[in-house]
């Protein structure tokens, strides 16, 4: 299960993180990103003890939206040691993040 990630966690979740994070950008009102939601779940199964799983509501969150200037929905960004390694933006075949995680491990 992916955690929630919020503007006032961000940092003590993701940037601080000794794992690495995958951020789901998404918004309730987004069909694509139920979709790709499915799938980042998925993920966090496979991944478990290994990466990371967060979603962060762009609705919700303006702060950290703005700062990682997210514009469309969905967003996957993938951190390793606080720094972005990767970027996902539209809905995609879960072999294509498999791969960008494996990439990253």
């Amino acid at each position: 299960m992916a955690m929630e990630i919020t503007d006032s966690n961000f940092e003590e979740l993701v940037l601080k993180a000794e794992k690495p994070v995958i951020v789901d950008f998404w918004a309730v009102w987004c069909g694509p990103c139920r979709m790709v939601g499915k799938i980042i779940d998925e993920i966090g199964e496979t991944y478990k003890g290994k990466v990371i799983i967060g979603k962060l509501n762009v609705d919700d969150n303006p702060g950290i939206t703005g700062q990682f200037g997210i514009r469309n929905i969905p967003t996957i960004i993938f951190f390793k040691n606080g720094e972005i390694v990767d970027k996902q933006v539209g809905s995609v075949p879960k072999q294509i993040l498999v791969n960008k995680i494996e990439a990253i491990l």
